[in-house]
């Protein structure tokens, strides 16, 4: 049996891992070396998203952000983005019942309005249903920047203060947040990537300043329950000091 001191320790590491953002990479490249075509690889990935987004809630982790589609991607091929919006649609039209199932609320943050409008009212549906569940949150990131999310905040906090509802002297970090689309929500604690690449991609620039970053050589359909765990390992390894030096 562990005793006190540690099981204390490890409760206080928990609460600290509220929020993990994975940039989920490698689809393509996973089809490409079986010879197949891109989308399958998409949607492998969406398989591995389903099992993923099951293992956070066993992990009890508070909100899980998951990059699905960069504002970039859109300069991808047509017959490529076709299919990742076939398979948006078939996600929010058919997984909504094991959101609820499993007590998890869904939001989708991003330039919706750049959808088409089936689209749009898919999504709003499926927030609404899952509006009232107190488990997981599960932000999804699609045509998402988040040079965007901050140029659209500060676009927010322009109106506020003309309106007079908000004084410029008194804009901090912490009120300059409230307008973002994470809104509401705790900083990112551990960024993952797959794939083997080691940036960023103006995946949530504001959010993530202070965030343990994991890059794995995994490419994301083979992504799983044990790497994922790695992962959260490694988080707890890390002495996370905020600018502050080493007692």
């Amino acid at each position: 049996m562990l005793h006190k001191s540690l099981l204390k320790n490890k409760k206080i590491q928990e609460e600290n891992l509220r929020h993990i953002a994975i940039i989920m990479d490698g689809n393509g490249r996973w089809s490409e070396r079986k010879g197949k075509i891109r989308t399958l690889g998409h949607k492998e990935g969406f398989k591995t998203a389903k099992k993923i987004v099951k293992f956070a809630v066993k992990r009890n982790i508070k909100i899980l952000t998951l990059y699905a589609f960069s504002k970039e991607n859109w300069k991808r091929p047509k017959i490529e983005i076709m299919g990742l919006m076939e398979l948006f649609f078939f996600a929010l039209k058919n997984e909504i019942n094991n959101l609820n199932k499993y007590n998890i609320r869904l939001k989708i943050i991003g330039e919706k309005s750049f959808f088409n409008k089936k689209l749009q009212n898919y999504i709003y549906k499926a927030e609404k249903k899952t509006l009232k569940n107190s488990g997981l949150i599960l932000n999804i990131a699609a045509n998402y920047s988040g040079r965007w999310d901050i140029i659209q905040a500060t676009k927010r906090i322009i109106q506020a203060v003309q309106k007079g509802i908000l004084d410029i002297k008194k804009i901090q970090e912490q009120n300059f947040s409230q307008y973002l689309s994470t809104s509401e929500l705790s900083p990112v604690d551990l960024v993952i990537r797959t794939g083997g690449e080691k940036r960023i991609s103006n995946f949530l620039l504001w959010q993530i300043a202070y965030s343990e970053l994991y890059f794995t050589d995994i490419l994301w359909p083979d992504f799983n329950q044990s790497t994922f765990q790695e992962a959260i390992d490694y988080f707890f390894t890390r002495e996370r000091r905020f600018g502050r030096i080493k007692k």
